[in-house]
């Protein structure tokens, strides 16, 4: 360093100074030396200055390159978050389409049921009672027909629609219920007959018709025990035209009308899955 230099030529002329002789006293030597004292003292306290900034720039470094890499990895978090945000995300999705899809078949399950019962209650009214076998008749003779068991029998002519109903020939059955109420306006099962060929028009997706259907069971029959279902699939027939307030109020009506029905399940369900508080 320069002061080392100018430190070292000091001590030189202090050192000539002594060998010219006599001219320096012993005083003037010890002030040359103090001022010596001093110079170094100078000298160590600028090297310490020297080494801390030395130590100041190796730390700045260091902290420089630990703040580098605690960006890094923010950034390979923010990029690990956002891949884990994203799949949450899908899982969600598919979890709600999971949660509607067995909506939809708790539904059609709850539906089912509901023909079910109706297919066995009928059956019970509408199947004519089989005729006595002979116990002394010989095997495989077949049992005496019943007088009046022919195709305008009414029983025999409700069963023979609700069985092309059941095996889904709609058209069909539809002809056999109309048939029906045209020989035999009076029965007992005239509503019935009224309420499927409803559900015949239905299952083809003439909506229009069917509701209109649903509408003439609800004028005519007033008292039918049918009306709870009329009024369910007058709902769905409504929602399937895209009517969604109309048919969100048909379902409203199930649950208000008859609350202790099957079909009040049903509705609840379907208003459930179509966001509607059903408590409305």
């Amino acid at each position: 360093m320069k002061i080392t230099t100018h430190f070292g030529r000091l001590a030189a002329v202090a050192l000539f100074a002594g060998a010219a002789g006599g001219c320096v006293s012993t005083t003037d030597i010890d002030a040359i030396n103090g001022q010596l004292a001093d110079i170094q003292k100078q000298l160590l306290q600028l090297q310490t200055q020297a080494s801390s900034k030395d130590e100041l720039a190796s730390l700045q470094s260091s902290l420089g390159k630990q703040m580098e890499q605690v960006l890094q990895s923010e950034a390979t978090l923010k990029v690990q978050v956002d891949a884990l945000s994203a799949e949450i995300e899908r899982l969600q999705s598919k979890l709600e389409d999971t949660n509607f899809r067995l909506s939809q078949l708790s539904q059609q399950i709850a539906t089912t049921n509901q023909e079910l019962k109706t297919f066995r209650s009928e059956y019970r009214l509408a199947a004519p009672e089989a005729p006595p076998v002979d116990p002394n008749a010989p095997p495989g003779t077949a049992p005496p027909v019943t007088p009046g068991t022919t195709p305008t029998d009414p029983q025999a002519l409700y069963q023979s629609a609700y069985n092309d109903y059941l095996r889904g020939n709609y058209p069909l059955a539809q002809l056999a219920f109309e048939e029906y109420l045209a020989n035999f306006p009076e029965t007992d099962l005239a509503d019935n007959a009224t309420y499927w060929i409803g559900e015949c028009l239905y299952r083809q997706g003439k909506y229009r018709p069917a509701i209109a259907q649903y509408d003439k069971l609800a004028k005519e029959f007033p008292k039918s025990d049918k009306l709870p279902s009329a009024l369910l699939k007058r709902g769905y027939a409504l929602l399937e035209l895209g009517e969604r307030p109309a048919g969100i109020v048909d379902l409203q009506r199930v649950l208000r009308d008859y609350p202790s029905s099957d079909e009040a399940n049903v509705a609840r369900d379907r208003l459930k899955a179509l966001g509607v508080d059903s408590k409305r």
